[in-house]
C-alpha cells in the first residue's frame, strides 16, 4: 500500500541534482518533500513555517548558517551546526544536531561497553560536541584534547563536577603519553596525531579516515557502520514527528551522504 504523502518536508541546502533521487525515497515513506532556496535564509525559514512544513532536512553547507536564524536547542548550540529544523507557525524553526545522540544509539547497538572507560576525544571545537555525549554512558575519565588549551577549557566547562576530566591541545608533545592511559581513543575531525594508537586501544573514528593505522597499531575499531540510518532515523523525528526504522533508511542515508 502506497503511504499518504501528507507530511510536507523541505530540503534546504541540497543540490538540484540530488534534490530528486531525494525527493522519491522520501515519497516512498510517505513524506512530500521540496527543495527551498536557502537566501535569503531567514525569510526562506519563515515561508516553510507559513506554508505549513513540517520540518526540514538541513544540508551540510548551511548547517552553521541556520543557528542565527533559528532556536537551537543544546546540542546544536555545542556543535554550532543543526542538520534538522522543526516549524512552528509564527515562531523561530527548532533546530537540533542529531549526531550525539545518533552516536549514543550506535554505540549501544554495537555493544562496546563505554560505561568505566577512560577516554580520549581529540578533535575540534564543533565536532568534539557529539564526542562529549559519551559522559552520559558513564565514562570513567576523560580527555579532552582541541585544537587550542583555551578551546578545550571552554568544552570541559560544561563537564559535570563529578567526572575526572583533563584538558589539552592536539598539538600537546604529551598527547602520546596521555593517549596511554586511555583506553578508548576517539577522534571527531582532522588526522589522528602520529604515534598514539596501541594494541590495547579502541579506536572511535567519527571521520572514517584512519581505519588502516588501527589495523596497523593492532587497536580495535569501534563499529559505527548503523550511524548514518540511526542518525536519520533522528533527523525525520524532529523533521516530522514520525519514527521510522533505521533498516528502512539506509539507502536514503546513502542518498544523502
Amino acid at each position: 500500500m502506497t503511504p499518504p504523502h501528507d507530511t510536507p518536508l523541505a530540503l534546504l541546502g541540497y543540490p538540484a541534482e540530488s534534490a530528486r533521487p531525494l525527493r522519491e525515497l522520501l515519497r516512498d515513506l510517505g513524506l512530500t518533500a521540496l527543495s527551498v532556496p536557502t537566501e535569503p535564509l531567514g525569510e526562506v525559514l519563515q515561508a516553510c513555517a507559513a506554508l505549513a512544513f513540517r520540518g526540514a532536512l538541513v544540508a551540510l553547507p548551511v548547517q552553521a548558517a541556520v543557528l542565527a536564524e533559528s532556536k537551537a536547542d543544546a546540542s546544536a548550540l555545542r556543535a554550532g551546526v543543526a542538520d534538522a529544523l522543526a516549524f512552528t507557525r509564527g515562531a523561530q524553526a527548532h533546530a537540533t544536531c542529531t549526531l550525539p545522540d545518533a552516536l549514543l544509539d550506535t554505540l549501544e547497538d554495537s555493544g562496546y561497553p563505554v560505561r568505566g572507560a577512560r577516554a580520549l576525544l581529540i578533535g575540534q571545537s564543533g565536532d568534539l560536541g557529539a564526542g562529549l555525549a559519551l559522559t552520559r554512558l558513564g565514562l570513567g575519565s576523560l580527555t579532552l584534547a582541541a585544537a587550542s588549551h583555551p578551546e578545550a577549557e571552554g568544552l570541559a566547562r560544561g563537564l559535570s563536577p563529578s567526572l575526572k576530566a583533563h584538558v589539552t591541545s592536539r598539538s600537546d608533545p604529551a598527547l602520546v603519553t596521555l593517549a596511554e592511559r586511555a583506553d578508548l581513543i576517539v577522534l571527531t575531525a582532522g588526522p589522528l596525531p602520529p604515534g598514539l594508537l596501541q594494541p590495547f586501544h579502541a579506536l572511535l573514528d567519527l571521520t572514517g579516515r584512519t581505519g588502516g593505522a588501527a589495523s596497523k597499531a593492532g587497536a580495535a575499531l569501534v563499529p559505527l557502520a548503523r550511524l548514518p540510518e540511526l542518525r536519520l532515523a533522528r533527523r525525520l523525528y524532529h523533521a516530522t514527528g514520525q519514527r521510522f526504522a533505521p533498516e528502512v533508511l539506509i539507502e536514503l542515508a546513502r542518498a544523502l551522504g
